[in-house]
């Protein structure tokens, strides 16, 4: 292989590289990195992160932004956990299908509403969902009472807790539920994105949406579906953080919005729209939770955790600036 063409390889996967380098770097500064404890632990600590992702590739490959989504896992926690409070279910199916009934249809609302706003209001994404991020955060709140929504069912946990497959080394469990729920959210919404007609609009308008618009493309609706799905993915994380905790938090999500944004970008999808990909939003994802993972294991503050990650988002916006900039000259 010439070297110009490693290089070039190497530059398209710069994040799995970032990845690999990582993991190799903290299983050399701390010995249980790679233990299958804390491997599992790991990919459980990924996931509210990877579905959130999902959804926002879609509206950040439109050029827009959605940073209320961490305010939507509140208020759809809160409701799933009222709701099976109310049903009075306790079997872990019927605690299952009802929060992820009310997940999906709080987050397709509430992200049907914000698609309206910005898309037939023509509200500035930012500004919008910034401000909604306060209005539903209170919401969440109001709704709750001011605190959390307990006395769920045992049942109500599997979801966000249970594991299967019992061993002797593993008398809980080897393979987190929210691992498998999480891949079949995550593969329902790569093909949506790269094997239907929508995906493609989807593209067409983030690249350009005045060719798309006369082309035939009708943007306000994809613009409208996009932030739809974005809300729906944001509910079932919103479903899924409730029963890791088995109960409905007001303050749940707090700060996931930013996680989840710098996983997407970092997983290559542009800020100024047009190109990325769930798949890829995925590494994005692993590389955040190896990052927190790995600096927990040595004993790193919290707080530091948090600016290295606002550094990634930092040097994840340049890079894109930079790959844009070269594929404009």
């Amino acid at each position: 292989m010439k070297k110009g063409n490693v290089k070039e390889l190497i530059t398209n996967n710069i994040v799995v590289v970032v990845l690999v380098l990582l993991v190799i770097g903290f299983s050399i500064g701390n010995s249980t990195f790679l233990k299958m404890a804390n491997v599992i632990n790991l990919f459980g600590q990924m996931c509210l992160n990877a579905i959130l992702a999902c959804g926002l590739t879609y509206v950040i490959i439109l050029g827009g932004i959605d940073i209320s989504v961490g305010s939507t896992m509140a208020i759809t926690g809160i409701l799933a956990a009222q709701a099976v409070l109310a049903l009075g279910v306790e079997s872990t199916f019927a605690c299952m299908a009802i929060s992820i009934l009310v997940g999906l249809a709080a987050g397709a609302v509430i992200g049907l509403f914000i698609g309206w706003l910005i898309a037939y209001r023509g509200l500035v994404p930012m500004i919008c969902t910034l401000a909604l991020m306060q209005a539903f955060r209170g919401l969440a709140y109001i709704i709750s009472g001011g605190g959390p929504v307990y006395g769920l069912p045992n049942g109500f946990s599997v979801l966000g807790a249970g594991r299967l497959i019992k061993t002797e080394s593993f008398k809980t469990g080897i393979i987190p539920v929210i691992v498998i729920f999480t891949v079949i959210v995550v593969v329902i919404f790569h093909i949506i994105l790269t094997k239907t007609v929508f995906g493609r609009h989807v593209f067409a308008v983030g690249s350009n949406a005045s060719v798309a618009h006369m082309c035939g493309i009708n943007t306000k609706m994809v613009t409208l579906k996009c932030h739809m799905i974005c809300g729906i993915t944001a509910g079932l994380a919103g479903i899924v953080a409730a029963s890791k905790v088995n109960n409905g938090h007001p303050n749940t999500g707090d700060g996931y919005e930013m996680f989840a944004i710098a996983a997407t970008v970092l997983g290559g999808t542009s800020l100024s729209g047009g190109t990325g990909s769930v798949a890829r939003a995925m590494f994005g994802c692993a590389i955040i939770a190896v990052i927190n993972n790995g600096m927990t294991l040595m004993e790193i503050s919290a707080y530091w955790q948090k600016v290295v990650i606002g550094a990634i988002i930092i040097l994840a916006v340049m890079l894109d600036m930079a790959q844009k900039g070269k594929a404009d000259e």
